[in-house]
């Protein structure tokens, strides 16, 4: 497969996930530039975390705007494949390609630690090679990492099974001491409807 991954100033994980695709699962990965506009060519696009355009108005409402989302939007909705990480799916949601939004910590505190993720489904492009409610320990690293949506949008996420992952113990039980910052209902990953984009808030 050949992945591009997105970079816009002020982001920092690029590199983690170049390794990570590169290095470790052995698939070739292209860097993106925030004004490129042509996706072509790429089988998966993943949206790195890091601060994009510094987060100055709200985390992921500058990028929103960037040429390449346009690029994103138009790639998701031909069914290719878009993971985005910690900003990244922040990033996605204020883009509309997922539903609900990011909010500060409930804590209030920015989060670096270690973590655990359920996971809910093994039937998807991204977790088909995990077992059912496999437990897995990935990093955590924000400080607005607190998904948060309305009654009826949880609603059918539950229903459309849309959500991936949640914050769960060592057990696989999604406890409130689990949870590292406050997402509501445990959340920590959910798909679009057609299940080909991805929001995650853990690191690569």
């Amino acid at each position: 497969m050949r992945f591009g991954i997105l970079v816009f100033p002020g982001t920092w994980s690029e590199t983690d996930c170049h390794h990570a695709v590169n290095g470790v699962l052995g698939q070739e990965a292209d860097y993106i530039w925030h004004q490129d506009d042509d996706l072509t060519g790429y089988d998966a696009i993943i949206v790195p975390g890091g601060f994009s355009y510094g987060d100055y108005l709200r985390a992921g409402a500058i990028a929103r705007f960037s040429p390449v989302m346009g690029a994103v939007i138009k790639f998701a909705a031909a069914g290719g494949l878009v993971i985005g990480i910690c900003n990244g799916f922040q990033i996605l949601c204020e883009a509309g390609l997922l539903p609900g939004a990011l909010r500060r910590n409930e804590h209030l505190q920015y989060r670096c630690q270690w973590t655990r993720l359920r996971t809910e489904r093994t039937d998807t492009p991204f977790s088909r090679r995990c077992a059912p409610e496999q437990v897995l320990e990935v990093p955590v690293s924000h400080g607005e990492g607190s998904y948060f949506a309305d009654a009826r949008t949880l609603q059918e996420l539950e229903e459309q099974r849309r959500i991936l992952f949640r914050y769960c113990d060592a057990d696989g039980v999604a406890t409130a001491e689990a949870n590292p910052n406050g997402s509501v209902a445990n959340i920590a990953g959910i798909l679009n409807e057609r299940g080909n984009v991805l929001g995650d808030d853990a690191s690569p």
